[in-house]
């Protein structure tokens, strides 16, 4: 749901009725992953995704009768799927669907406005919901802040809603959106609870060192991606608004010295495109001991060499220099700056994603890799 947050919040701003399906599970080759949302006003207006076209039509009428008759609705929708509604998902996969109508005026509309709002804005939040369950618990909702502050709930045992509340920070901490099990009464014992949490949270840094022409079309690229782009060089005639008018932030430092002051996380990529001994050694120094997802630098082979040795000769270990990645980028046979940033992001993905960065044609290998995204906790108990 938080996917479509900016255009939810509008709605909710215009006090518009909607009802909200959500991808909640999914099995197999599915083209979206829980938290994936589409959403229905009143109007019968239709914004977002839950499969990428394959049961959208049967998702729209599921959300048009949510806001007849008011019911939260959990639906499956796979290839053998025979129902009066299910078309089935041409991959093969299997998806869950949680339904949930928001009218003006419910109790659970102010919970989920909140949630919309903070992710619209960019702010860190979560937002848990019950994705399986008792019937009289689908549809409520627990706002969680980055403190560990909550609001809403689900109004059963005392337990739960702390419970929860704790595991979602957990999760907001890390960036990731998934599905805990966990006992109604907030331990794991008796029925389960299957809880879906949505996390709002920045948008990723990539960092770029290095105001060359492929630097251009890096940043480009980053942005598409849903990164914010930093652009740095000690060099104020290059790093200039006029070129690289796409980027959030252009810095004129010393690559090292911005890198040792900025603040970095376990999502933030960094892209040496620099491929001078005097600025990439102190900067990769430091850059391999953060706990950053990605650290790429360009150049050739001879220079990849002749830049392992220098950083060898500073202190650098063998099992950071493993972490490098140079030279930066994919195989794709890349010539043009475009063409270079674009193997630059295919690495980043792959990285991020798991994949192998090989043609899926005649590989059987999985097309969806998500290590990250979704993730299924089992709660244990509670003191």
């Amino acid at each position: 749901m938080l996917d479509i947050a900016e255009e939810l919040n509008r709605w909710v701003e215009q006090e518009r009725d909607f009802a909200v399906a959500t991808v909640v599970a999914v099995g197999g080759s599915a083209p979206r992953q829980p938290g994936a949302a589409l959403a229905v006003d009143g109007e019968g207006t239709a914004i977002g995704s839950v499969s990428g076209g394959c049961v959208e039509g049967a998702v729209y009428e599921l959300c048009r009768q949510a806001l007849e008759d008011g019911e939260t609705v959990r639906e499956r929708f796979g290839y053998s799927d025979d129902d009066a509604f299910a078309v089935g998902l041409t991959c093969g996969g299997i998806i869950d669907i949680l339904v949930t109508p928001v009218p003006v005026g419910s109790p659970r509309r102010q919970v989920l406005a909140r949630a919309l709002a903070a992710a619209a804005h960019g702010e860190t939040a979560a937002v848990a919901r019950i994705a399986d369950g008792p019937e009289e618990l689908m549809g409520r909702a627990l706002l969680v802040q980055s403190d560990g502050s909550y609001e809403g709930g689900f109004g059963g045992h005392p337990l739960l809603d702390r419970t929860i509340a704790g595991e979602a920070r957990a999760m907001l901490d890390a960036g990731r959106t998934g599905v805990l099990e966990i006992g109604a009464d907030g331990r794991l014992c008796g029925e389960p609870l299957k809880v879906l949490v949505e996390s709002s949270v920045p948008p990723p840094r990539m960092i770029v060192f290095g105001a060359i022409d492929f630097a251009s079309a890096l940043v480009r690229i980053g942005k598409f991606l849903g990164y914010h782009v930093t652009l740095c060089d000690a060099r104020p005639v290059f790093a200039t608004r006029n070129r690289f008018p796409e980027a959030d932030e252009i810095v004129v430092d010393w690559p090292h010295r911005y890198l040792e002051g900025t603040g970095v996380d376990g999502r933030t990529v960094l892209c040496v495109l620099t491929h001078d001994a005097k600025f990439d050694v102190p900067l990769l120094e430091l850059a391999l001991k953060l706990p950053v997802a990605y650290v790429g630098a360009m150049g050739s082979r001879r220079t990849h060499e002749d830049r392992n040795e220098r950083l060898r000769a500073v202190g650098v270990t063998e099992l950071e220099l493993a972490r490098l990645r140079s030279p930066i980028g994919l195989d794709l046979g890349a010539r043009s700056p475009e063409e270079t940033a674009l193997s630059i992001a295919a690495e980043i993905v792959a990285n991020r994603r798991g994949g192998t960065g090989v043609s899926l044609t005649g590989a059987h290998i999985p097309i969806h890799h998500d290590p990250s995204h979704t993730v299924v906790t089992r709660i244990g108990s509670v003191a």
